[in-house]
């Protein structure tokens, strides 16, 4: 193997470097040195540019032996490339995430000096309702800098040997698994170089060894054989159990060896209610947009940091948001048992010219991740409304309503494309669809207290539409991050509003309305309410959905996890990952075990009624025995505080209502305090609600 990562050179194409950039007698002395894998925004020579770029990298090889067969591999191209290698054309690729694998030996038979030159285009969209490059949030989100171009050579490149068959393909996917045993259905690509039998071994783990002979013809063969593991170590969420993993090799005997490394289990969804090998699972999650966005230049350990984090604040899940990442990230959610629910990177509106260019990468995303037991489902598209801006309510839900060729056709495509070439995990066409003629809706995004209505509005919601409550997963508000150089802060209050909305995503029209910057005498106390406020909207926004546990709630999504780049925005944790106070509510709410009540009023009139229903919701596989609830009523100004117990059992896996607080608010003006205590064996766990009494007249 031929690594050609490190130092390419490279050009802003025009017609003339077209012409003779790929001609190995042309000097390219004069162009600007660019690291590879990296984007070529990171080059200070292009930090403006948009493309196409011309690359070009020399390098020495010995010719192959008689029988072998060379490729040139690209792991990934930000977005569309043409290769020539000597000066003769290659081919062509599209698509930032699959790799393109070209066959080379002619040409290295040749010579043992070589040019790669390869023309690459990341065109920003000149329509971003009708966009045409299948790039997600890459090149149009509202959590990443508009102005960003993430094209580049982004992954490595290499030249491979192999004998005169190479496994092109290689997918293996879990069919079916249970204590007694787990079939891995595995599907190949072999590409041989003359018709021919070969001997294909396949080897799990080291525990078995299957091999059968298959016949080829030259060139491309599509093959498929299955593989029973008896009495399998089965592979579970965190919450649930352990993750054992399994290397699957398959070797054309002579002539090429692909490992797959996955875990045996089993998935299934219905009514958005998860169950992994059987058991049912309540999904706590988050939305993860890009490591960074420059993904190429996160570093390596930063993406098991990222899962480490969320598996510390109790999530089960990530929601890989309308990306696809790097291999890193999924081999840590595997070992680490964190469930990803992987969108294929459509985000809002494209051209109708992309359906079979989509399809075909839907396929090439399922052979590039489908082994992974994280994955637990697939998601077409990401709100597949042709937007760019806030809309107005009536285009909002006209676009809901009424048919459109993004989510009719396109998301059809891209679901009927996943179903066929993985159909061990669901498939949901679309995230963030409401029921409309046709359909019952799917996930849904519900932004109380950001975007519509009051945070305290939600509860309400979910009672009078339950359907809505099945899986929400987008849910939120933005908040000013600790690491807020970049904002200017000692320019407060006279911030540059218009650059921290443009590039850092700031909603200015939404804090207005929520945490007013006026209200503030400085940066930092304007800073610490956003945190608060994101905290609140957070907490009691899970407290809801838990317990609606399976009644009809299957999960949720916060919006969102961490940022990729400087920013104001949903995530819990900022670009340098220092948490906001929202990710200590998160981790809160997504406890095991957590005591919950009603939420109190936010005033009350002196002596007013205050009734309160507490819930214990208990994720854990155990039943609780014996349980002990507190609930203390109590104001600062009176000294008296009013106590209730209760005890009892409770299931596992359930959500139980314990009892109703029936009280009345203190006669004194102020704020009181509900809090609650549940205590079992080796248990302890508490909440505490907030709540003021006014005048009658206030």
């Amino acid at each position: 193997m031929i690594d050609l990562s490190g130092s390419w050179r490279a050009a802003g194409a025009d017609e003339g470097l077209r012409r003779r950039f790929p001609d190995p007698s042309f000097t390219d002395d004069a162009w600007a040195e660019l690291s590879v894998p990296g984007h070529w925004r990171s080059s200070p020579a292009f930090a403006g540019h948009d493309g196409p770029l011309l690359y070009r990298r020399r390098f020495e090889t010995a010719t192959p032996a008689a029988g072998r067969r060379r490729w040139l591999v690209f792991d990934g191209l930000f977005y569309q490339g043409d290769v020539w290698l000597d000066g003769a054309y290659v081919g062509d690729t599209e698509g930032y995430f699959a790799p393109h694998a070209f066959d080379v030996t002619a040409a290295l038979a040749k010579q043992t000096e070589h040019l790669l030159a390869v023309e690459l285009a990341c065109a920003p969209p000149s329509d971003r309702r009708a966009k045409r490059n299948i790039t997600g949030v890459f090149q149009h989100w509202d959590c990443l800098d508009p102005d960003w171009n993430p094209g580049g050579i982004w992954r490595p490149v290499r030249v491979e040997e192999t004998g005169p068959v190479r496994i092109r393909k290689l997918r293996v996917l879990c069919n079916e698994a249970t204590s007694e045993r787990a079939v891995l259905d595995v599907r190949a690509q072999l590409d041989a170089i003359e018709a021919s039998t070969v001997s294909v071994r396949t080897t799990v783990g080291g525990v078995v060894d299957h091999e059968a002979e298959h016949q080829l013809a030259a060139g491309p063969n599509d093959v498929r054989w299955t593989v029973t593991v008896d009495r399998p170590n089965l592979w579970w969420p965190h919450a649930l159990g352990g993750q054992p993993l399994y290397d699957v090799a398959v070797e054309v005997a002579g002539s090429h060896r692909v490992t797959r490394r996955t875990g045996l289990r089993q998935v299934r969804m219905k009514k958005w209610i998860l169950e992994v090998n059987g058991e049912r699972l309540f999904v706590k999650g988050a939305n993860q947009g890009p490591t960074r966005m420059a993904l190429a230049e996160a570093p390596e350990a930063s993406f098991a940091v990222d899962v480490a984090l969320a598996v510390g604040a109790g999530l089960d899940l990530l929601r890989v948001h309308a990306h696809i990442s790097r291999p890193e990230l999924y081999d840590a959610a595997d070992e680490r048992g964190l469930l990803l629910w992987q969108d294929f990177p459509l985000q809002w509106g494209y051209a109708r010219g992309i359906r079979k260019q989509a399809g075909r990468q839907a396929e090439a995303a399922v052979s590039l991740l489908a082994h992974h037991p994280a994955i637990a489902m697939w998601c077409g598209h990401n709100e597949p409304l042709a937007l760019d801006g806030m809309p107005s309510p009536a285009r909002f839900f006209a676009l809901q309503e009424l048919p459109t060729w993004n989510k009719s056709v396109l998301d059809a495509t891209v679901k009927r494309a996943l179903e066929r070439h993985d159909g061990t995990r669901p498939v949901i066409a679309h995230s963030g669809v409401l029921p409309h003629p046709g359909s019952g809706g799917t996930d849904t995004h519900i932004y109380f207290g950001w975007y519509h209505g009051e945070e305290r509005d939600f509860p309400g919601f979910c009672a009078t539409v339950p359907r809505m409550a099945r899986f929400v997963s987008e849910f939120g508000a933005q908040a000013v991050p600790d690491a807020a150089a970049f904002m200017d802060p000692e320019r407060w209050p006279d911030l540059d509003w218009d650059r921290l909305g443009h590039t850092h995503s700031l909603q200015r029209a939404q804090f207005d309305r929520y945490v007013p910057p006026a209200d503030y005498p400085t940066f930092a106390a304007w800073r610490d309410a956003t945190q608060a406020y994101q905290a609140t909207v957070i907490k009691h926004h899970i407290e809801t959905l838990r317990r609606l546990k399976y009644r009809p709630t299957g999960g949720f999504c916060q919006f969102a996890f961490a940022d990729a780049h400087p920013s104001v925005t949903w995530s819990v944790l900022d670009h340098e990952r220092n948490p906001k106070a929202g990710f200590a509510a998160l981790a809160a709410a997504c406890a095991p075990v957590i005591v919950v009540a009603d939420r109190p009023d936010e005033h009350y009139a002196p002596g007013a009624a205050v009734r309160l229903d507490v819930h214990v919701v208990n994720d854990l596989r155990c039943g609780i025995a014996d349980g002990v609830v507190t609930a203390t009523l109590s104001s600062a100004l009176v000294t008296d505080e009013r106590t209730w117990r209760w005890a009892g059992d409770v299931p596992a896996d359930d959500c139980v209502r314990v009892a109703t607080i029936d009280a009345t608010a203190p006669d004194e003006l102020g704020p009181f305090a509900v809090d609650l205590r549940f205590e079992a064996a080796g248990l302890s766990v508490t909440n505490r609600y907030t709540a003021h009494v006014v005048a009658d007249d206030e």
